[in-house]
């Protein structure tokens, strides 16, 4: 007997199986409860992601315009010019 056959019959012998009970009447209702519950959370996240995000955005803009680290430091490292 092939994989193929084996995998057939086992789907045909589910199938032809009694079929469970009737679903629970509250069943509806906590998984509404729990996927609110998971939204809530989720929609949490994401903002204090977004939070996050905006304040490593003003830090680094803060840091920037207070380092300025695109200008050249000068350099200390010639000796002054005097006299030729």
């Amino acid at each position: 007997m092939s994989q193929y056959e084996r995998k057939e019959s086992a789907v045909r012998r589910l199938l032809e199986e009694a079929q469970p009970a009737a679903v629970p009447p509250d069943l509806y209702e906590e998984a509404v409860r729990r996927g609110g519950r998971s939204l809530r959370r989720r929609r949490a996240l994401r903002r204090l992601l977004w939070l996050v995000l905006l304040a490593a955005a003003v830090a680094f803009t803060v840091w920037a315009c207070a380092a300025r680290p695109w200008v050249e430091p000068p350099s200390d490292t010639t000796p002054p010019l005097t006299r030729w």
